[in-house]
């Protein structure tokens, strides 16, 4: 534009593909997509767990690896608690399933919210059911540290 002489554009290279345009929209449209891990194991850390009158106790949280669909026997670490799923919700519509990055709520049988809380991780109780550890490796990135 007339108000950025100096801007030529953007230009993009990745394995295979080249993309370029002038515009954010543009540039949006140009970005794959990150690949979702849905042949790993399911887990889902619960954000929230609300009591819903006429339906029951819902988790809350958002897919990170695997598959979640009603009709699983779900377990919650670190409490050992198993249940089955009885329906799944992303923005008040009915799932047939929830995968990578989708925030979803859902219903569980039998299970009492004051049983659950944020930070409970769900997985699959067929394929390798979360659990409690004692130790882990973790791989730290530190953004902004005080005196440096």
């Amino acid at each position: 534009s007339t108000n950025m002489p100096w801007f030529k554009g953007w230009t993009l290279e990745r394995k295979g593909a080249k993309a370029d345009g002038k515009t954010l929209l543009q540039a949006l449209d140009a970005m794959e997509p990150p690949s979702r891990p849905l042949d790993k194991p399911l887990r889902l850390p619960l954000q929230d767990v609300y009591k819903i009158g006429g339906i029951g106790t819902v988790p809350v949280g958002r897919v990170e690896t695997g598959v979640l669909k009603p009709g699983m026997v779900v377990t919650f670490a670190p409490v050992a608690i198993t249940t089955e799923v009885k329906s799944v919700e992303m923005h008040h519509e009915a799932l047939t399933e929830a995968v990578p990055g989708d925030n979803v709520g859902f219903n569980v049988k039998n299970v009492s919210v004051k049983e659950l809380r944020r930070g409970f991780v769900c997985g699959d109780s067929k394929d390798s059911a979360p659990k409690a550890t004692e130790e882990f490796t973790a791989q730290v990135i530190v953004l902004n540290h005080p005196g440096q």
